[in-house]
Parts: C-alpha cells; structure tokens; sequence
C-alpha cells in the first residue's frame, strides 16, 4: 500500500501537531533545605484551567492516529508500528472538545472560533475527510492523510461559527455547528449524506461538502450508522436519512432516503434527549427515561422493525444514555448503572455471548466498592464490537472484540470483563471505531 508524504501544510498546527509522550515528576520524600542545583518545579496555578489532552491507540496503518511515523518511519533505524496498544498522546495546538472514529478515519473538532477548528485523519477515498490537496497538484486529493489536517467548511461566518460536535460512519462524516447548522462529507451512494443521490458519482477527490437543511428547528446532537445519518433537534424530534435496508432509518420502509425526513413510529410526540447508532441499529433516549430502538436485529438487540418501537426494559430504571454498535446494545441509568444485550461480548464473562435482554455490569467492575461506595458510570460509548465506559472519576473501561489492540489494554487478546484502560489524566470523553480508539484526556497537572 503506497501512502503519500505528510503535507507540509498540516505543520503550521502550532509545532505543527508534534508526536511525543508525556513526562513524569516525582516528589521528595521529605522536606529539606533546598539546595542551588536542585531541579526546579513549576506547579500548575489554582486558577488555570486543565487543558484536554488527546490519547489514541489501535491499528495506524490507515493514518486514523494520526501519527505519520507509525507508518513511515522517520528513519531506517525504525520500523512501522502496525498496533499501538497502549494510548499514546497526540499533541494538538487546540484544545479539542469532539472527537469521532470512522472506518479508518478520525475527525477531532475544537469549539474555538479560529478559522481552524476541523481537523481529520487516516482513510479519504471517499473524501469522507473533505478535499485534502496532495503536494504534487492542487487538483488531486490524498486518499490516505497521515497525521491532523486542517478541513475547510464552507462556512459564512467562519470566525463566529463553533463546531459543537462531530460523528463518522463508514465512508461519510457529520459535522455539527452551533450557528449554521449540519455539514455532511464522504460517500452518498445511499443519501446518507441528506443529500440527492447521483448516479455513478465518483466520491475521491471530491470538493463536496453539503449543508443539510429540512429540519424543524436547529439540530443539538447527530450521530452516524455505518450507512445512515440520525439528527436531533432541540424539540426533541429525530430525523433520518441514508440506507434503510435493515430499518435503520426508522422512517416505516427499506428504502433509502436521501433527505432528511422526520421519524415517527412510537416516537411521535415524544420529545427525545439523546441518539445512537453506529452498525444498522439505531436508538433513542427520551427526556423521561424511555428507550425507544429499530433497525437491524438479527441479533436479538431489538424487535426486528422499521419504525421506533419503545423497548420495555425490565429493571434497568430510567435510562440517561444509550450505545450500541454492530451486535450489540448498553443503556446507562441515573443511578451510574450499566446494562447490555444483543451479541457478542457483552462483558460478564465468556460464558454470556448472547442475550435478548438486559444484563447488569457488577458496579464493582467499575471500581465502586466499600472504600468508594459512591462510583459512578457517567458515560457509555460503543465501537462496532466493543463497549467503553467513564466513570466519574475520570476512569476508563473497556471490553469486547480487541479488534487490532482497539481496546488499548496492552495486548491483543480479547476482554471479557470491563479492564481500566490506563491514561495519564481523567478521561473526559472517547470515541469508539472498529480498530482504534480516541480519547479526550483533561490533565492532571
């Protein structure tokens, strides 16, 4: 596989987003007089704010870590890195507050209103990552981008305009903003892009980037199926478009569609705080703790339908979150509970691969015991086959398929019971793909 050299145009990212690790400080074991060659330690002061840090690990041969020298070595003393295992800090000019994993690809977003606040990584052969000018001609786009690169939104007011949150499916991205609205890149061979469909369109090298429009009222959170688009507006409504096979755009048929079309079913009148999908199954939360699924269900995530149906969970209490990824499905509750169904490791041991309803997570699998009784799940997030929650205090879990290291446990084997991923600071926020992972770090110095 042949990968183009990095664009010197990426390098203006403040030290040009530099590869590095972090460092460690250890203190004295007593007091004593401080002597003129001792080391001088510089404290964070009470009143600056702890930046985001970002930590990624999984397979980088796709570029989708963004860490070029994992790929092409610097040198010949060096070898590529095909796995990384553990996460690995990626160093980036701006204080990064979205992040989503794709196919292959990364999108990470900062909410600062500089002219820069998009950047995108690893596989672009549907410019799912936007036009990325190769060296050699203005004209040609790269089809691999291994390491941060600035995207460019067609934006009318691109210093006042934020980019509140991104999502990526399998050749196609979402970027939400707070002021003009929902912009869509990448293939549309199903409309999955809210946009017309065109016959033997070719999606590499393309300059398109389409504002989706048709919505009743702004969009506040959008999310993205392997092939379908889900969008939630701020009166609770959802909205859908793309592949429709499975039933994933819950619009009450198998076709696609290529416009953003309201979704009914039990949904209808119900106003609704939270959207997920990343396979073909897609869900909704409500602001009264209801959950509400449709779409794929070959493997007994769901009842398998077309249009929202209210999913009668016994004992799970009222619902806050929701995830689900290709086989399977986690709900989290008020109370900082986990519960998971459908297929696959569902993270109660290799016994239970299979269940049609919900199954408790032990609490103390997430690090809640006599001496911290209080703990708390306080985020839940799913790759295509694997699971990740956050807890309160800033701790990471994972389990599920280790598709090429993607859980970042340190090994390659697969874990059946939820494992603390080891990062340096409190984990904020992390995306999920299908081999890699990206994490949002605040620092702890």
């Amino acid at each position: 596989m042949a990968f183009p050299r990095v664009r010197p145009s990426c390098r203006h990212l403040a030290a040009g987003l530099r590869l590095c690790g972090y460092a460690t400080v250890s203190k004295a074991s007593g007091p004593r007089e401080k002597s003129s060659s001792d080391p001088v330690f510089q404290y964070v002061g009470r009143h600056r704010k702890p930046n985001h840090k970002v930590f990624v690990w999984g397979f980088s041969f796709t570029g989708a870590l963004g860490l070029p020298s994992f790929v092409v070595p610097d040198s010949g003393s060096k070898k590529p890195r095909k796995y990384q295992l553990t996460p690995y800090r990626l160093e980036t000019a701006a204080q990064i507050s979205s992040a989503a994993c794709g196919y292959g690809f990364t999108l990470i977003s900062s909410s600062t209103k500089d002219a820069s606040k998009l950047w995108a990584m690893g596989l672009n052969k549907d410019s799912q990552l936007g036009f990325q000018r190769t060296q050699d001609s203005r004209h040609k786009s790269y089809d691999y981008v291994l390491e941060p690169s600035p995207v460019a939104l067609p934006l009318a007011e691109p210093l006042q305009t934020r980019v509140v949150q991104v999502a990526c499916g399998r050749a196609h991205s979402l970027v939400l903003t707070d002021r003009e609205g929902v912009f869509s890149m990448g293939n549309n061979a199903y409309g999955q892009c809210g946009r017309r469909i065109v016959e033997d369109e070719v999606y590499s090298g393309s300059h398109m980037i389409h504002r989706i429009r048709g919505f009743d009222s702004s969009v506040v959170q959008v999310a993205c199926g392997q092939d379908h688009s889900l969008f939630l507006t701020e009166t609770g409504k959802v909205f859908a478009c793309g592949w429709g096979a499975d039933g994933q755009t819950g619009l009450g048929h198998h076709a696609v569609s290529s416009s953003a079309v309201e979704v009914g079913g039990d949904l209808a009148g119900v106003q609704v705080q939270q959207v997920n999908t990343y396979g073909d199954c897609s869900l909704a939360v409500s602001t009264d703790g209801q959950l509400f699924g449709w779409g794929n269900s070959e493997y007994r995530q769901l009842s398998s339908i077309n249009s929202p149906r209210r999913l009668p969970l016994e004992g799970c209490g009222h619902v806050v979150q929701a995830a689900c990824g290709g086989t399977q499905v986690a709900v989290l509750n008020e109370k900082g509970e986990v519960f998971v169904w459908g297929y696959g490791i569902l993270g109660k041991g290799p016994n239970l691969s299979e269940s049609s309803t919900p199954e408790k997570i032990p609490p103390s699998l997430f690090g809640r015991s006599e001496f911290n009784p209080s703990v708390a799940v306080t985020r839940i997030r799913c790759g295509l086959n694997h699971f990740a929650a956050v807890t309160d205090r800033g701790e990471l879990f994972v389990w599920g398929k280790n598709v090429r290291g993607c859980l970042g446990i340190g090994s390659r084997d697969d874990q059946y019971f939820p494992w603390r991923v080891t990062v340096p600071g409190q984990v904020v926020d992390v995306a999920c793909g299908v081999d890699h992972m990206v994490a949002l770090v605040k620092s702890l110095l």
